[in-house]
């Protein structure tokens, strides 16, 4: 609201706003944490190695899930919390939030990601009051987690001041 609040009426974001929404994008993050886009992926084992007592021998393909990494209380303490603070700062240790990938594999799209991201949330915020039509809605995983019913929301322009 701070942006929005600074700008005459009419004018459309900037780079510069979206790199001030710092606490909005950290709040993405955290949603991006606990219900990532990718759930995981493959990979080939490049050498014999042990892992928790188990010989994974080269050539095995191994799949890897963001979601139990993300939920991992070693790298989030209290992993089921909605907490956007955990972003503050340095944030978590590398390869810990990783639901667009990592290293060399990271999704180029990202960047564009965090964009949109942020263009909508502050569009949605600031031009609307909205609610839930199913204040119950459960969740359901299948296999990425998603709304029983779609969540279906009604939207409120707000009334614009004169």
């Amino acid at each position: 609201m701070e942006i929005a609040n600074s700008k005459p009426p009419g004018e459309l974001l900037n780079w510069d706003d979206i790199q001030k929404m710092k606490y909005s994008w950290n709040v993405a993050q955290e949603v991006l944490r606990l219900a990532p886009p990718l759930q995981g992926a493959f990979r080939e084992a490049i050498n014999d190695f042990m892992f928790n007592g188990f010989s994974i021998p080269k050539g095995w393909k191994l799949y890897w899930s963001a979601n139990s990494t993300h939920r991992n209380p070693e790298c989030f303490p209290e992993p089921e919390k909605f907490d956007p603070s955990r972003f503050e700062g340095n944030g978590p240790a590398p390869y810990t939030f990783v639901p667009f990938g990592g290293g060399p594999r990271m999704c180029p799209g990202k960047e564009y990601a965090r964009l949109e991201i942020l263009v909508f949330m502050h569009n949605l915020v600031t031009r609307f009051k909205w609610e839930k039509v199913l204040p119950q809605e459960t969740i359901v995983v299948n296999p990425m987690p998603i709304p029983a019913k779609g969540l279906p929301v009604r939207l409120y322009p707000h009334k614009k001041s004169n």
